[in-house]
């Protein structure tokens, strides 16, 4: 059984989340807690599968198994009663880079894009580097849930729109979005003829009793109009090792896809990425339920905590991921100088609402993905800064 309480020392690992703080917040001493990996250990069928690999010596040009597309097959249909055909899977280094490769192959410039705000800030990044126009439809807070604009996005989709980022799971506000709003939101899409890129990176790390529905699953209109973007990275810790895939049931859309993905020369795996995604679906899945358990501990803590210590602060609890958004709008400390006070004096490095969209300020996403002590430190230093500046 896997011990998530165990403290693991990253630092000197080259890992951003520990060893880049100067460059990314001009401060190196502060605890982080910011970006979306985990200071937990990968499980161990994944590291004795490595170290395996690594024994042979030889880390040439490497193609992936048959084998490989059997585990993503089999974890798909298992974990989300999703059965997919094996031409259907197409690789790519990661999330974030098939998104891209995705825009500059089925939009143009100047083409309008839709996302919805708050979320995840390398699809603003994405749209506007590849000279894209951003369409934003704001999510509504709701009873302190956050709903899709259903109006406002059948009136943005009708203004030219020609793709659709959907964030399923979303981050950073934790939605696991249930089937009707799925199906609404591919509807409007299908009648106004946008292609989705549905970025469900977070599926398999869902709180009950949520549960997460791919896109694409729900019938065969919506399955012929959407990229689904996957990986293991999230849900096993393995985002160092930039291995990811794409669904894509309509052939067209695959075939369009591949041929961009052959002439960047970005087809070909990391030796340890395949073997690591192999290991991690195969057999892995033990693993994953404990960590699921123990990051709803955490998040209970840290309910608990901030209710108790700042009752100022309004949780947004997940549905799933393991990032909590948090509204610091009525403490009493301008949005503009939280996160340098957080930064400064709490030395605390959290991801700063403001990245996220306009629907953003005032808030501080949290990653809970660490030991309890970790995050109960990390917590005590929030709860210190802010009791400070508010008296």
């Amino acid at each position: 059984m896997p011990d998530f309480n165990v403290i693991v020392n990253r630092k000197n690992t080259s890992s951003i989340k520990w060893d880049y703080l100067e460059q990314y917040f001009g401060q190196e001493d502060a605890l982080p807690m910011w970006v979306a990996d985990m200071d937990f250990l990968a499980p161990p069928e994944v590291s004795k599968a490595i170290m395996e690999r690594a024994a042979h010596g030889i880390f040439g040009y490497t193609n992936r198994p048959p084998s490989y597309y059997q585990a993503i097959m089999d974890w798909l249909a298992k974990r989300h009663g999703w059965d997919i055909s094996r031409d259907w899977i197409c690789d790519a280094p990661g999330v974030v880079p098939s998104i891209a490769l995705s825009v500059n192959t089925f939009t143009q410039p100047n083409d309008k894009i839709l996302i919805q705000s708050p979320v995840y800030y390398p699809f603003s990044q994405v749209i506007r580097s590849n000279n894209r126009e951003l369409v934003d439809n704001p999510l509504q807070q709701v009873d302190g849930c956050y709903r899709m604009d259903f109006d406002d996005l059948e009136s943005k989709l009708a203004s030219g729109v020609r793709m659709a980022i959907l964030c399923s799971p979303h981050n950073p506000v934790g939605r696991v979005w249930l089937q009707e709003e799925l199906v609404r939101f591919g509807e409007l899409c299908l009648q106004n003829n946008i292609l989705i890129v549905s970025d469900e990176i977070w599926s398999d790390i869902i709180f009950s009793p949520n549960i997460h529905i791919p896109i694409s699953r729900l019938n065969q209109d919506l399955a012929a109009n959407t990229i689904t973007c996957m990986a293991p990275s999230k849900t096993f810790n393995l985002a160092g090792l930039s291995t990811s895939f794409c669904v894509i049931p309509n052939p067209m859309l695959r075939k369009r896809y591949n041929t961009a993905l052959e002439s960047y020369e970005l087809d070909l795996g990391n030796v340890f990425g395949i073997t690591a995604l192999e290991a991690a679906y195969a057999n892995s899945e033990s693993w994953l339920d404990e960590l699921i358990h123990y990051l709803e501990m955490n998040l209970e803590f840290a309910q608990a905590y901030i209710s108790q210590y700042l009752p100022e602060v309004r949780i947004i609890k997940p549905e799933g991921t393991y990032l909590l958004w948090l509204d610091f709008n009525h403490v009493g400390i301008k949005s503009s100088q939280l996160k340098k006070k957080l930064l400064t004096e709490g030395k605390v490095a959290i991801s700063d609402g403001r990245v996220f969209g306009p629907g953003g300020i005032g808030f501080q996403r949290v990653n809970l993905a660490c030991p309890r002590s970790l995050l109960e430190e990390g917590l005590q230093r929030i709860v210190q800064t802010v009791t400070t500046h508010r008296k």
